[in-house]
């Protein structure tokens, strides 16, 4: 495929108009929502025309894809880490990482503060709710968020932004509509009640088939890779780690 700016742009533009169109049923702004392009399994040129297109949030599932495309930082760009972290990886995200999506372990909250100390960096982190309750996806539950919330420590390093949670895998986008609003009331819950939470506001949910939903239930970040890049070839990206 031919990785062009132009092509880049005209995908973005059907994709921001979805959103508008959500945000005008809900009575929402459409700046109010980030679109975080999902660059994984893609090449470098790829996301060099994304760039060009006027993309500036890009989201990876892989430390090591990071480490590929984005070591020499492109001017503007916030790199997204959008899926699990294992520890052993935890230096290289703090290097390369604005914002963490996935954070669900109390040990990786310690150790990415250490890290983000050592590294001189702030980072934005978000913690993963698995609000579907599916065995197949990671995150707290929403029964255990709460706890886990207020253990936090104070850290100057880690911004604590918001939530994260995947929709349901069903094929019918507004199954996705009661974790989507679930996800909201337990942001509302916590965000400014202390000091620690004062800039929990991020919403990350909703995909290239329930991103609509995701907006009308409030999401303030869309991750979005296949209506953007097309679809993706795990295959070839298997080849290339």
């Amino acid at each position: 495929m031919e990785w062009t700016s132009e092509n880049m742009a005209a995908n973005a533009a059907l994709v921001r108009e979805r959103i508008a169109r959500a945000c005008a049923r809900a009575g929402r702004d459409p700046a109010s929502v980030a679109l975080v392009w999902v660059s994984k399994t893609k090449p470098a040129e790829a996301v060099r025309a994304a760039y060009g297109a006027g993309a500036r949030d890009f989201g990876e599932n892989r430390v090591q894809e990071l480490v590929a495309k984005f070591s020499d930082p492109l001017p503007g760009v916030t790199r997204h880490l959008i899926g699990p972290l294992q520890s052993n990886k935890a230096r290289k995200a703090v290097a390369l990482a604005d914002v963490i999506h996935t954070v669900a372990s109390m040990d990786l909250v310690r150790r990415l503060d250490a890290l983000a100390a050592e590294a001189d960096r702030t980072l934005k982190i978000l913690f993963q709710v698995n609000v579907s309750g599916e065995a197949t996806k990671s995150g707290l539950s929403p029964a255990e968020l709460p706890a886990f919330l207020a253990a936090l420590p104070e850290s100057g390093r880690l911004l604590y932004s918001g939530l994260m949670t995947i929709g349901p895998n069903t094929g019918n986008p507004e199954d996705a509509r009661g974790p989507f609003r679930t996800l909201r009331a337990l942001r509302d819950d916590v965000l400014g009640s202390d000091a620690r939470f004062s800039r929990f506001v991020e919403l990350s949910m909703g995909m290239t088939d329930d991103l609509e939903v995701a907006v009308e239930e409030g999401a303030t970040l869309v991750r979005v890779g296949t209506a953007l890049f097309g679809a993706r070839d795990y295959g070839a990206a298997n080849k290339e780690r």
